[in-house]
């Protein structure tokens, strides 16, 4: 059980600059996640807290201890690799009791502590296996296994299921969520797979560049995204760009009033806050093509401009390929120059930046 706080980190390679004066508090038993695209500079972080990489300025205190400058192993952090890092010449048992053993522990406390790690990750009798024998999904319960032995104060997991095939990476992320419950550790996750984020974690930090872009629970992230970026990172949202004119964003296809100024902003409207009205007029959006998800019907459609959208529809509606459909947005959030300046419903007068809540979400 722990506390992380990272101050102002900073990580410099020669000229490029991968993580750029970034600050996060980590609550004692928190799994955070840091969710970005390739090179936002999320797996260099997680380095940097495990030891592997070193900061080129800021700290990084766990429990109010600055552990910075300290080499991975008398860091108090467990860290698994997204690619296992098992050692093939050796069998389960003895990878799990590697560390054990370096710290010089009676065998049979080692024993004790292994088994009892390998009966955590749901490998109970599977020590004698040589590594090569397993799954990819068991093979990363081992490594698993082999950070939790050694009781670390902050677990670190860097894109542990990105190897594997969908259904295995959905069970498994649920396994080591509930473990994590379990055992009240403090965790930080890295990912580039936003379902996985939604699904396990307690906060998100999205990152873009090295920074932060926001960083909230996973509903608000969802529903309340700060930036453009990370309304277009996070689920699938739909983009209109146009102007606001006397207070009202217009659009050939839709037009609302806003409560910002005159100028160029981008419309964001989430596939389940879109509706679709058939029409006979030229003006309407034009469906591309409509795919059945059995809860609903995903809808594509083209705007003159040739802007493409999604729309989330009732299953008992059926659009045919080159139908024309009126745009009937429920909910909205506005940007410009990538910051939310509003949002709110439709049917009333947009509101703070308070929020996409009204959103009707499944996630």
């Amino acid at each position: 059980m722990a506390r992380l706080t990272i101050e102002s980190l900073r990580k410099s390679f020669a000229s490029t600059v991968a993580v750029d004066d970034f600050s996060l508090d980590v609550a004692d038993g928190e799994l955070v996640c840091l969710l970005g695209p390739s090179g936002s500079g999320k797996s260099t972080i997680l380095r940097m807290i495990g030891g592997f990489e070193q900061p080129t300025s800021g700290a990084i205190r766990i429990d109010g201890q600055d552990v910075s400058r300290l080499p991975p192993d008398r860091r108090p952090t467990g860290m698994v690799f997204q690619s296992h890092a098992l050692w093939s010449h050796m069998n389960v048992f003895n990878n799990i009791a590697f560390g054990l053993k370096l710290r010089r522990l009676p065998r049979s406390e080692i024993r004790r502590k292994v088994e009892e790690a390998l009966e955590l990750v749901g490998l109970g009798g599977y020590g004698h296996r040589q590594t090569f024998q397993l799954s990819g999904g068991q093979q990363q319960r081992v490594a698993l296994a082999r950070s939790l032995v050694l009781e670390p104060k902050i677990l670190l997991l860097d894109e542990p299921f990105a190897s594997l095939d969908q259904h295995l990476r959905e069970r498994l992320r649920e396994e080591v969520r509930d473990i994590q419950q379990r055992l009240g550790i403090t965790t930080l996750f890295v990912t580039h797979g936003q379902d996985e984020a939604l699904a396990m974690a307690d906060r998100i930090v999205v990152l873009r560049n090295g920074q932060c872009e926001q960083a909230d629970a996973p509903d608000i992230i969802y529903r309340n995204p700060q930036t453009q970026f990370v309304a277009g990172f996070i689920g699938q949202m739909n983009f209109i760009a146009a102007n606001v004119e006397g207070g009202t964003f217009r659009h050939p296809h839709v037009s609302i009033a806003v409560g910002v100024q005159d100028g160029p902003a981008v419309l964001a409207v989430r596939p389940e806050a879109l509706g679709l009205a058939a029409t006979d007029g030229e003006a309407g959006a034009t469906v591309l093509r409509s795919t059945d998800f059995g809860s609903h019907i995903m809808v594509d459609v083209e705007l003159a401009d040739g802007t493409r959208l999604k729309a989330m529809t009732s299953p008992s509606i059926r659009w045919e390929r080159g139908a024309r459909a009126r745009l009937v947005p429920a909910a909205y959030a506005l940007y410009r120059d990538n910051r939310l300046v509003d949002s709110g419903r439709v049917e009333g007068r947009a509101t703070t930046a308070a929020s996409l809540d009204v959103v009707r979400v499944t996630v």
